[in-house]
């Protein structure tokens, strides 16, 4: 008799210090109490989640494998083996929910060419979150990841961004290295009409969440300190 494969679970995570069960549902509790096979970003970070979920689960019972920038194309395909095995895999994340900007995309694609069920499990979303409280356009928007780090390059990229906003009425998302957050506030600044609006989406589901939407050149008059601080910018020119 041919064995039933495993589910392939992807398992959200806190965006930050908060208690886990404070933002995150029972499922994801009973997730990771039943699985002991993980794919992550890293390994410590990992391990120290599932232990703020289960703290009396056996640590050394878990096999993890890390999927990052380095890791190869050959390398996938053994990271879900166990689901083969009839055994069920959990995607983990650094922050917020798996395969949304973030590489278990991949492992995730590699599930589906092999026929293994893919679980997405509810936890917290900075995009999503962000696009909510933005007052932006919810059915027409977009991720873009990072914006480039050279100056005249990240310019042509705003002013890009800022056109897509204004010919298809569309929200245009991106986030940057929070050390550069500061940086990036000056240069949406600097580079946007000054009626187009930013939504600043900051430590999103911590106690010291800030959410705001001004138009640029409101934000000029405001002081907001954003450095290494886990922040999304939103901007649209409504």
């Amino acid at each position: 008799m041919k064995k039933e494969k495993g589910n392939l679970y992807l398992i959200p995570c806190t965006l930050g210090d908060t208690p886990p069960l404070e933002v995150l549902p029972f499922l994801v509790k009973k997730a990771v109490e039943e699985i002991n096979h993980y794919v992550v970003e890293h390994e410590k970070s990992a391990r120290r989640f599932i232990k703020s979920i289960s703290p009396n689960k056996n640590q050394g019972d878990l096999h993890i494998s890390e999927i990052n920038k380095f890791t190869k194309d050959e390398d996938i395909p053994s990271m879900i083996s166990a689901c083969l095995e009839g055994l069920d895999v959990g995607v983990i994340s650094d922050a917020g929910c798996p395969g949304i900007a973030d590489p278990g995309a991949l492992v995730v694609q590699e599930a589906h060419k092999n026929g293994i069920r893919v679980v997405p499990l509810v936890g917290p979303s900075s995009i999503l979150l962000a696009m909510m409280a933005s007052g932006f356009n919810g059915q027409n928007f977009a991720f873009n990841g990072y914006l480039p780090i050279d100056k005249q390059e990240r310019k042509a990229a705003i002013k890009r961004l800022e056109k897509l906003s204004a010919d298809y009425d569309q929200a245009q998302a991106f986030i940057e290295t929070p050390y550069r957050n500061n940086q990036m506030l000056e240069s949406l600044l600097s580079n946007l009409n000054g009626n187009s609006s930013i939504c600043i989406a900051c430590d999103i589901t911590l106690p010291s969440e800030y959410i705001r939407t001004f138009t640029a050149n409101e934000w000029k008059q405001k002081k907001v300190d954003l450095n290494k601080r886990p922040t999304l910018f939103i901007i649209q020119k409504l």
